[in-house]
């Protein structure tokens, strides 16, 4: 933080919101149909967007088709938030029909589903029911307006989705060929927790729509790369970044009607839900090395051992502890615990399996337990 004139520290300013997918594909399809049928390359339009307000988007590469087709862009503004589509080229092309109504496709890098279990059905483009209704929603709008009483074509493509989709999970929840149109609000909310959690939903949704009768859940990607060579046969897209929601995608594991849950990962998060921690940030939950040098007794380490457990700063001194000392015995009781806390958290009706891992991949400890 910046220092003021007066010595005192200048609070950071907020972060930005910026605009969904969905929303600039809204826009860039208003802006079409409106050149499309007044001729006009408007600089800008203004859409309602579901979070409540309107917002005017600036508008860009019109083209023109004649008394047929015609197509303009948006380029989208995520904010402050390190979403992997900011600044992409979200372009409209609208052209007449013969028969009523919006059609809506995706065009080039627009993904298309293959696998079952999102939100939209396997062959059709990876645009969500919300943003096919704000596109349906801002192009009626404008035909109403100008009483233009005909069907018409909007396909929603953006250039470099193809290449933007690799730095996302697309490919393994079996969207190819691009990005996904996406948003339920119209705004993106930086570092939103509930974007991540939404898109946590969404991986065990396709998992169990895939026939998965097992996930692997995983703190985030060094983690899932040794899970995954763990893990040979099992699909990728059992594999999901849970992140620091444990207890929430264990809910969603149970919910969608998987029978096991792995968990993979190391001793410094999990020894937050070894001890019934199940949102597993460091703000939320500290390491507890009270309850560590417990464990530590449960598995039969000696008494200076457990006061240095007792007095350590970090988990990966417990873990160096122990295994100086050989005591396999602390890694399975811990796995255990994990294992317990993660049934008590859901009610049991699944099983649980704690893989307790180094930060190299090599294999700590390990339990399972069907509740």
């Amino acid at each position: 933080m910046a220092g003021s004139a007066s010595g005192e520290e200048t609070p950071a300013p907020p972060l930005r919101k910026g605009y969904t997918t969905g929303a600039c594909a809204a826009a860039a399809a208003k802006g079409a149909v409106l050149l499309l049928i007044t001729g006009e390359r408007l600089p800008a339009v203004e859409i309602d967007l579901p979070a409540g307000f309107r917002h005017t988007f600036e508008l860009t590469g019109w083209q023109s088709g004649g008394l047929d087709s015609a197509s303009c862009a948006t380029v989208k503004d995520a904010g402050d938030d390190p979403d992997a589509t900011h600044r992409a080229w979200i372009e409209a092309a609208v052209s007449w029909r013969k028969q009523p109504g919006v059609e809506i496709d995706g065009g080039r890098g627009v993904g298309r589903v293959t696998k079952p279990g999102l939100p939209m059905p396997v062959g059709e483009a990876a645009i969500n029911p919300v943003p096919r209704q704000m596109i349906q929603q801002a192009v009626s709008e404008v035909l109403e307006e100008h009483g233009a009483a005909r069907g018409l074509k909007v396909v929603i493509s953006v250039p470099e989705g193809e290449s933007i989709a690799q730095r996302t999970l697309n490919p393994r929840l079996g969207i190819v060929g691009g990005i996904s149109i996406l948003g339920t609000r119209g705004v993106v909310t930086p570092f939103s927790t509930e974007a991540y959690k939404a898109s946590v939903v969404q991986a065990i949704s396709v998992a169990a729509a895939a026939g998965n009768r097992q996930i692997v859940l995983t703190t985030g990607g060094s983690s899932e790369k040794y899970a995954i060579a763990m893990f040979p046969e099992l699909p990728e897209e059992a594999f999901v970044q849970m992140g620091e929601y444990v207890g929430f995608s264990l809910e969603h594991a149970k919910a969608y009607g998987l029978r096991k849950v792995t968990l993979v990962g190391m001793a410094g998060k999990f020894s937050k839900v070894a001890q019934g921690a199940m949102l597993i940030h460091s703000r939320n939950a500290p390491v507890d090395f009270g309850f560590l040098a417990a464990v530590a007794r449960e598995a039969g380490a000696e008494e200076k051992q457990i006061r240095e457990i007792a007095g350590a700063n970090t988990a990966s001194q417990v873990v160096d502890l122990m295994t100086e000392a050989g005591n396999t015995v602390f890694f399975a009781q811990l796995c255990r615990h994990v294992c317990e806390q993660s049934l008590r958290a859901v009610n049991g009706g699944m099983m649980v399996e704690m893989v307790l891992i180094t930060m190299k991949g090599r294999v700590l400890g390990r339990a399972e337990m069907d509740g």
